[in-house]
């Protein structure tokens, strides 16, 4: 071969070599762009996931939030509206006790009195345990009386004067009642 052949195949050996190292340098540079983005990506997924987490979970705690106040708003309505109608059952309750010779009228006022009662269980309504003999308890009744009775223990109710109700854990009306000792 002659020089010029030689000098030419060495040269174009060199410019060879020389893409190559190029193409791996390119290489290299794009593997470096293609890694930072993935971190910049990571990171900016983790940012967005965790965002995305407690919006969700404020989203639930509004949820069950509304859930309550609902309730509260209902069981608020329906307490007004019972302690509307209380005047009428403590009337019917006395007019049941009262002594009346027509059988007739003591049997309508009964009927009245019990519609009035599955009313209010309908609402879910229901009366205090207030009864004669029954452990007194403020939470629910209201001591209007004091009586000293060997007969009764301590604290306990001798007698009631007006029925209470409650609806759930809420009282509407106290039960008024007579304490013994």
């Amino acid at each position: 071969m002659s020089k010029k052949k030689q000098a030419e195949a060495a040269e174009a050996e060199q410019k060879a070599a020389e893409e190559t190292v190029e193409q791996t340098a390119e290489q290299n540079e794009t593997t470096e762009q293609t890694a930072q983005p993935s971190d910049e990506w990571k990171s900016k997924y983790d940012e967005l996931n965790d965002r995305y987490l407690r919006m969700a979970a404020e989203y639930d705690n509004f949820r069950k939030r509304s859930q309550r106040e609902r309730e509260q708003a209902y069981t608020d309505a329906v307490s007004r509206a019972v302690t509307a109608l209380l005047p009428t059952y403590d009337n019917l309750e006395r007019a049941i006790k009262a002594e009346t010779a027509d059988a007739e009228y003591k049997k309508g006022v009964e009927m009245t009195m019990n519609q009035l009662t599955e009313s209010l269980k309908g609402l879910n309504v229901t009366l205090i345990e207030a009864s004669a003999g029954t452990t007194f308890d403020p939470n629910f009744h209201n001591a209007v009386m004091h009586v000293e009775d060997g007969e009764l223990g301590e604290n306990v109710i001798a007698e009631v004067f007006q029925q209470g109700f409650q609806i759930g854990d809420k009282v509407i009306r106290h039960a008024m009642v007579k304490v013994a000792n």
